[in-house]
């Protein structure tokens, strides 16, 4: 069992990262080797302490200079949930899963809002993980979202299993084709059922369908682990970086504004020393 597993490559989980590898901690850094998208995409960054008016790209290189120089590696993995499991938690990768003392969530903010009926029926027909519950809609109709043609495989592998699909790409140039794919533009205005979900709608057509897949790459934290106190899209937390769940700690973006990288790396180090405090009281 890991001390701490670190949710998200951007300025905040990297932070941390570094903080914890000098203070001797066990972790996993889990996320995109090609760090927060985000990062690469910045024009100017002019507030960042010691790296004046860099663009994007020359922080993305400067930070993964720091983990190389700390000989710390990320876990390329896309977190699909955190299971409080009574004194640590369970982390859901696909069909792989890891157990940690503690978390340190910095995925940063969704830049997809969820769709009305979305969180309500996660569980009840709403999934974000074709890995883990592909098999379940084998046979049956299902409306697949998805916000990046780097998912397009998770689709691909959907469109397999299902009697139809109906494909809805928020991206340029989808290439999914096939003869029970039906291709529909624009985002879902509703997800809505009883007990389960029954149908989707769209802003010119309404599909019946026994199950949606929202497939993303960033997911709101509130779908990402159950019973995490939220506040308009952005977690609780108190000065030092502690959420409602103890030994589950958040820094960066999904804290809330400013969304900025220097508060990002500084609420880093902050969870990663509340981490350490934990993790010493227990023993």
């Amino acid at each position: 069992m890991y001390d701490c597993i670190i949710i998200g490559t951007g300025a905040a989980g990297i932070s941390a990262a570094l903080t914890l590898k000098a203070r001797g901690k066990n972790f996993l850094l889990m996320g995109s080797k090609g760090l927060s998208p985000k990062i690469s995409a910045a024009e100017k960054i002019n507030n960042y302490p010691g790296l004046p008016a860099v663009d994007g790209e020359q922080l993305k290189a400067a930070l993964l200079r720091s983990l190389e120089s700390a000989g710390i590696e990320i876990t390329p993995a896309q977190v699909t949930g955190v299971y409080d499991m009574g004194g640590h938690f369970g982390v859901l990768c696909g069909q792989d899963s890891y157990e940690a003392k503690t978390i340190i969530l910095a995925t940063g903010v969704e830049a997809v809002k969820p769709v009305p009926g979305e969180l309500e029926f996660l569980g009840r027909g709403v999934s974000y993980c074709a890995t883990c519950d592909g098999l379940l809609y084998k046979g049956k109709k299902i409306v697949v979202v998805c916000t990046s043609k780097d998912m397009e495989e998770e689709a691909e592998y959907l469109a397999s299993l299902a009697s139809e699909m109906y494909y809805a790409p928020l991206y340029k140039g989808a290439a999914l084709s096939g003869e029970n794919v039906h291709i529909i533009g624009g985002m879902p205005q509703a997800i809505e059922g009883g007990m389960r979900v029954e149908r989707v709608v769209f802003k010119d057509r309404t599909v019946e369908c026994d199950g949606v897949f929202m497939l993303k790459s960033a997911l709101a934290p509130s779908a990402l682990v159950p019973g995490l106190k939220a506040e308009g899209g952005h977690v609780l937390v108190d000065r030092q970086c502690r959420t409602n769940l103890s030994g589950l700690f958040a820094a960066g973006d999904c804290t809330g504004r400013p969304y900025q990288y220097a508060k990002a790396a500084g609420e880093g180090n902050v969870a990663a020393h509340s981490v350490c405090d934990y993790l010493a009281d227990k023993k």
